[in-house]
């Protein structure tokens, strides 16, 4: 198990605890008050043990919140990245994969492919990108492309719940 290295969880008050973990989910700071709501020990000072738990509420959440959290991610190589409004984190894993490197022809895929995917699944694209790059990603949503409505939403799930422990892991 792992410790995080710039803070002990377990040492946190409510208010401290919700600003520190309010955007391992995107945006999303009911996650981080629920962690916080079931009960602070010292297992919470393991990385693993915290992200089950933000993981766990993630599931548990009603589709609507699901959904509402999953769209709080900002499109891969889309509009709000060119403009320079996403948050530090998504900044980052983006950068980290290599998007800001698109030529003039990827980047234009790129849009092109979040809009078919929000076109046939109603909600945007989640990839925990940290380690792929440009091309994997771009791979990637052709080949998610050809799954149902209900097997995307929950890869969505599964994505975001692993953009979430890469986030837990940098602190």
């Amino acid at each position: 198990m792992s410790h995080f290295q710039t803070l002990t969880p377990s040492n946190l008050g409510r208010t401290a605890f919700v600003a520190a973990f309010a955007d391992i989910y995107e945006h999303s700071p009911w996650v981080a008050e629920q962690a916080y709501d079931l009960g602070i020990d010292e297992t919470v000072n393991e990385i693993e043990v915290l992200h089950a738990r933000m993981a766990q509420i993630l599931l548990d959440a009603d589709r609507e919140a699901q959904l509402t959290l999953i769209n709080a991610h900002p499109d891969l190589a889309g509009k709000a990245a060119m403009r320079g409004e996403l948050t530090a984190s998504s900044t980052s894993e983006q950068a980290g994969a290599g998007i800001q490197e698109c030529t003039p022809e990827e980047f234009d895929r790129f849009v092109s492919l979040n809009e078919a995917y929000k076109s046939k699944f109603g909600f945007i694209f989640i990839m925990a990108v940290k380690g792929s790059n440009r091309h994997q990603i771009l791979a990637s949503f052709d080949e998610r492309l050809q799954n149902t409505p209900e097997q995307e939403f929950q890869r969505a799930l599964k994505e975001i719940n692993k953009i979430a422990l890469f986030r837990l892991q940098a602190m």
